[in-house]
């Protein structure tokens, strides 16, 4: 971490090491962290959800044309083309604190989101590959040090001034200067060289800067000022027209928009906990209303329910060195440094089962911070095999006591796992943990930690934790080596194989070769972070992001979801449509 300007920043970090940034500035507590409810307390939630829905809503916020007064009825059916609308509900973290700026977060973390308001030069296909935005070409130089642009010259932001590759270079160094979110470390200067072609100059190579260049929106130079994240002037599918914070955001079609038309018209983003938002469908007064799998076996008349995939993964670190004290604080695990203890837990783990107690059933096994992206590698994959954890464990030694917990040279195989205590879903995953490493002979102690003890303590105590991000990074933030700290940053481990591919692959001359490197990190045949490897991390699943979508209403294609439960479910909601 680097202090620039007073502002603690933390670079290139966009899963729970964004949260412990926020921590770090006094922000609170992990806002990625969805706070769910147990279904025996549905009925008294829902009553004071609707409450604060019908008052809140209705009353103080004038909601998108005609939908209030079409409550439980059709919305679908007749529009026309000019009276395409909808109606989305969102997290309450979704809302952006500094509003819709990208240089302050807009665009990355939970608002990862394709060209909304502002156009980004490249994006991301439904395949995580890399398409273009305003870019019509890029190339970089040999040593991997000057990126070139060439941009579209048909570009206008919503005040009518021509996009240029000034406002490109504006922005970039912008983000460089003041970006808390984002990392631009490697990025020296963006520069002009005429109306359509910027250069980024880079201090290091970064192969995969493309994936930079898709969430960092364009913003105009001659029009930016303090005040722009309340009033942003873009030049991509909507235009801001009202923000009521703590309530919603009313987006319109830009009528000049470049690109494809734009199908859905308005779009109102209500910011609402997981029971408002289900009041809201019960009540007809929402088109889309996220949810959590506790809820997800609601029947709501007129709605269907929408699973899209998500690489928003929990997982728990293991510490991988024995423990040992550094500078006051206790670093390492003298049970999880043991290789064959992370082993044996992770093909003694029975995902499938966790996902059917904790998720009813709405997850996917992950076995990988990575899974089903271009950059994972498929050595990751396991097979439960309890029987062959158990021989891992006594073959290392690990022999069962008297009261069925295992010992080695009079280490008992004992450690407590921590987890959000406003967070059930995690406590419950680190329940089900426990009584799964019970059977294995191991004996696992839960503990609630919130994020201003937890980072320091899961240097020595596993934690459950979030990931999951449309970059190779994710990778890199968790496994690499922290510069002058001879560990990984969140948890003790390090290999410098590991390092070295990752390093290489930062430095490839393509995405396709860096691609390589990243799988190689990750299992090169000797090495690597998964079974076969050091295993240092265990993960559980992929959480499903789940939607109720009032009947009539055609979601394009969702490409699969980051961390976060928001703006993802929106990246192409210019596309969306109603079925007559």
């Amino acid at each position: 971490m680097v202090r620039q300007g007073g502002r603690m920043k933390t670079r290139g970090i966009t899963g729970e090491g964004a949260a412990g940034k926020r921590i770090m500035e006094k922000r609170g507590a992990d806002r990625r962290g969805r706070k769910k409810r147990m279904p025996g307390k549905r009925t008294a939630a829902l009553c004071c959800a609707f409450l604060l829905l019908t008052s809140a809503v209705l009353g103080g916020c004038k909601m998108a044309a005609g939908k209030a007064d079409q409550a439980g009825g059709e919305t679908g059916a007749g529009r026309t083309e000019e009276e395409a609308s909808v109606i989305v509900t969102m997290p309450v973290t979704s809302e952006p604190e500094a509003g819709f700026d990208p240089v302050y977060g807009w665009g990355a973390g939970e608002h990862v989101h394709e060209p909304l308001i502002q156009s980004t030069l490249t994006t991301t296909t439904t395949g995580l590959e890399i398409g273009m935005d305003l870019a019509v070409d890029y190339s970089v130089s040999e040593d991997g040090l000057v990126w070139t642009v060439t941009i579209r010259d048909d570009v206008y932001f919503t005040d009518g001034e021509r996009l240029t590759a000034s406002d490109v270079a504006f922005t970039y160094n912008l983000c460089a200067q003041n970006s808390s979110v984002n990392d631009f470390t490697m990025l020296e200067e963006a520069v002009a060289v005429d109306d359509v072609t910027v250069e980024f100059h880079m201090n290091r190579p970064f192969s995969i800067w493309p994936y930079t260049m898709a969430i960092v929106g364009i913003v105009p130079e001659h029009a930016y000022d303090e005040n722009y994240g309340s009033n942003p002037i873009g030049s991509g599918r909507y235009i801001l027209k009202q923000w009521d914070r703590g309530q919603q955001v009313i987006l319109e079609a830009n009528p000049d928009y470049y690109g494809p038309e734009v199908k859905m018209k308005r779009v109102t983003v209500l910011f609402m906990e997981e029971d408002a938002a289900l009041a809201a469908a019960m009540a007809g007064q929402v088109d889309v209303a996220h949810t959590a799998a506790s809820y997800a076996d609601q029947a709501i008349a007129g709605y269907g329910l929408m699973r899209v995939e998500s690489v928003d993964n929990r997982g728990i670190n293991l510490p991988a060195v024995p423990a040992r004290e550094e500078n006051g604080v206790t670093v390492g695990n003298d049970v999880t440094c043991d290789i064959a203890v992370r082993r044996a837990i992770n093909i003694g783990i029975d995902r499938e089962e966790m996902i059917e107690n904790v998720l009813n059933g709405y997850g996917t096994p992950a076995v990988s911070v990575c899974d089903k992206l271009p950059w994972y590698n498929d050595a990751s994959e396991v097979t439960y095999d309890p029987e062959e954890a158990v021989r891992i464990l006594e073959e290392a030694g690990w022999k069962e006591g008297g009261d069925g917990i295992r010992e080695k040279d009079g280490v008992r195989a004992a450690f407590t796992v921590m987890y959000q205590p406003d967070d059930s879903v995690r406590q419950a995953l680190a329940a089900d943990f426990a009584g799964q490493c019970a059977r294995l002979g191991i004996e696992v102690t839960l503990q609630g930690a919130g994020w201003d003890v937890a980072y320091t303590n899961a240097l020595s105590q596993p934690l459950v934790w979030g990931w999951g991000a449309h970059t190779p990074m994710e990778l890199y933030n968790i496994y690499h080596t922290a510069e002058g700290s001879g560990s990984a940053r969140y948890s003790p481990y390090a290999n410098e194989t590991v390092d070295a591919y990752m390093d290489e692959a930062l430095k490839a001359n393509s995405l396709e070769e860096a691609y390589e490197l990243w799988q190689k990190a990750q299992w090169d045949g000797s090495t690597g972070v998964t079974q076969e490897g050091d295993i240092p991390w265990v993960w559980l699943c992929n959480v499903d992001h789940l939607y109720f979508v009032r009947d009539g209403l055609q979601i394009a294609q969702q490409k699969i979801h980051p961390h976060g439960h928001g703006w993802s479910l929106v990246n192409n909601v210019d596309q969306w449509q109603w079925n007559e």
